[in-house]
């Protein structure tokens, strides 16, 4: 080999090992740990809410249909309240029944009832003073043997009689006064809580047959129609909160460790290039899970990676559910 030729391999190799270094120079400060920047993709999540029926009956309208906006407290659908209000009705008047029944054992017996026991105890206590006074003016006749035996006997049985006679119509006056036991009082007072309680859940059924919205955004889906029969727990609509969406990247076990909660984001959409938005990390999973189907190549799916959740403010509302983005979390 001549000496230019030699000279010239030599500086040909010499520029060939001089731009791969420069290469790897560039590859290593663009990676995700060489500079603290963090790179992956994801799609775009929104909560949902799975708004139910609480009742059950016949949907009469729906107020909503799919892509309208709602706001909090929003009426949604009107359920058939007719049995709801029969049955309320029903429940009223046995709390009626309850409470006279209660207040009928607590206020007693009527006045006019009173009168008549007491009447009745005043003659037994005035038919009881006759037969002591009888009884014992007999006694002092048969110690003088003025009268005979028998007669002082009969005097002291009719004593006898009457005092069971008075004490008879002194427990029935105080029953009448009384009318029920402390325990059948007691009884009476928790049937009234009782019907008041069915009488307060049919009032509730009633209420929950207007369907309201929890919480403002956007219907996303309405499987049921007017006409349908709706049960309890049925879905009625699904209800997508815009004003912030998330976006779920998985981050490998050697970046975990510069992902930090409260860091900042930048998102980007394919549908708005050159367009960024700002996120914030708000979770990070504590556990390892192979990398979701959908993401990137088959040999990617096989990694172990953490899921990190970026917080993003969409007041517009122009972010939607499933579309894809780009997120770069700045570590430093």
């Amino acid at each position: 080999m001549s000496v230019r030729k030699y000279r010239w391999l030599t500086g040909w190799l010499g520029c060939a090992v001089l731009y791969l270094v420069i290469a790897l120079t560039l590859h290593s400060c663009a990676g995700n740990s060489g500079d603290g920047i963090i790179t992956a993709s994801g799609t775009i999540e929104a909560t949902e809410i799975n708004v139910s029926s609480k009742a059950a009956g016949e949907i009469l309208k729906l107020y909503t249909s799919e892509g309208d906006h709602i706001g909090h407290g929003d009426t949604i659908a009107l359920i058939d309240t007719t049995a709801y209000a029969l049955q309320l009705r029903q429940a009223d008047a046995a709390v009626d029944l309850a409470d006279a029944q209660y207040r009928l054992m607590i206020k007693g017996a009527r006045s006019e009832d009173v009168r008549y026991t007491e009447e009745a105890l005043t003659q037994a206590e005035t038919g009881l003073k006759v037969a002591k006074d009888d009884a014992d003016r007999m006694e002092e006749l048969y110690s003088t043997q003025s009268v005979t035996k028998k007669q002082r006997d009969d005097a002291a049985a009719r004593y006898t009689v009457a005092l069971a006679q008075f004490r008879s119509a002194e427990q029935a006056l105080q029953k009448v006064r009384t009318i029920a036991r402390p325990e059948e009082i007691q009884s009476a007072e928790a049937r009234l809580r009782q019907t008041q309680a069915a009488r307060d859940l049919l009032s509730k059924a009633l209420a929950d047959c207007n369907i309201v919205s929890p919480s403002k955004g956007i219907v996303t889906d309405r499987p049921v129609e007017a006409g349908e029969l709706a049960g309890m727990g049925s879905i009625v609509v699904t209800v997508s909160k815009l004003d912030t969406v998330n976006l779920m990247i998985y981050v490998s076990e050697i970046e975990l460790g510069m992902v930090k909660l409260g860091q900042t984001a930048t998102v980007g959409i394919d549908t708005y290039p050159g367009r960024e938005f700002d996120g914030r990390v708000v979770y990070i999973s504590p556990i390892a899970e192979f990398t979701p189907k959908n993401i990137q190549t088959e040999d990617e799916r096989v990694k172990l990676v953490f899921g990190v959740k970026v917080k993003i403010p969409n007041p517009d509302g122009i972010l939607k559910p499933g579309m894809p983005a780009d997120a770069t979390i700045d570590t430093e």
